[in-house]
C-alpha cells in the first residue's frame, strides 16, 4: 500500500520506502518551481527527533520556513512544552538565520469542537508568545488554521473556518495579507 492518507501532502515530497511506510519525513526533499516573480525550492525537513539532523540540514537553506503546530489537545502541548518539538524547530530555524516564519495550525478537525476558532486562538496567542522571546515579531508572522487530513485551507478556503478571514503582517515595505 502506497501512502497513508493522514500526511498525503507530506507524502509528494517523501520519497524513501521508509519515509512512505512510517508516515514520517527522513530526509530532506526538494521541489522547485517558479512563479512570475520567484525561483521558489520548497525544502521539507523532518519533523521528527530522530532526524534533527536532517531537519538543520534543510532548515540552514532556507529563507523562510513553514512551522507545523498540532492543534490536538495534548498534541499542541506536548510541543510547546519546554522541551517540545514546535519550541525546538522554531529555535533552531531563528538560530540558523531564517528571518521569515509562517506558522500552519494543523488538524483543526480534531479540536473540541472542530475547527475551533477559539483553540487557534489560543495556539495563535501560546506560540507568538515563544517566538516572540526567541527573536520573531510575531506581527510578521502569518497563522493559518489548516488541516492536512482534510485538506483545509491547505489550497482552497475552507467553509469549515468560515471564522478566519485570512492573515494580515506587518513588514517594513508596508503591510501584507492573503489566505
Amino acid at each position: 500500500e502506497m501512502g497513508k492518507g493522514s500526511f498525503k501532502y507530506a507524502w509528494v515530497l517523501d520519497k524513501l520506502k521508509a519515509e512512505r511506510e512510517r508516515g514520517i519525513t527522513i530526509d530532506i526533499a526538494l521541489w522547485k518551481f517558479e512563479t512570475t516573480k520567484y525561483c521558489v525550492t520548497i525544502i521539507d525537513a523532518p519533523g521528527h527527533r530522530d532526524f534533527i539532523k536532517n531537519m538543520i540540514t534543510g532548515t540552514s537553506q532556507a529563507d523562510c520556513a513553514v512551522l507545523i503546530v498540532a492543534a490536538g489537545v495534548g498534541e499542541f502541548e506536548a510541543g510547546i512544552s519546554k522541551n517540545g518539538q514546535t519550541r525546538e524547530h522554531a529555535l533552531l530555524a531563528f538560530t540558523l538565520g531564517v528571518k521569515q516564519l509562517i506558522v500552519g495550525v494543523n488538524k483543526m478537525d480534531s479540536t473540541e469542537p472542530p475547527y475551533s476558532q477559539k483553540r487557534f486562538e489560543e495556539i495563535t496567542k501560546e506560540v507568538s508568545t515563544y517566538i516572540k522571546k526567541i527573536g520573531y515579531n510575531p506581527a510578521s508572522v502569518a497563522f493559518v488554521p489548516i488541516s492536512g487530513w482534510h485538506g483545509d485551507n491547505m489550497i482552497e478556503t475552507s467553509e469549515k473556518m468560515s471564522w478566519y478571514k485570512g492573515w494580515k503582517v506587518e513588514r517594513k515595505d508596508g503591510n501584507a495579507n492573503g489566505f
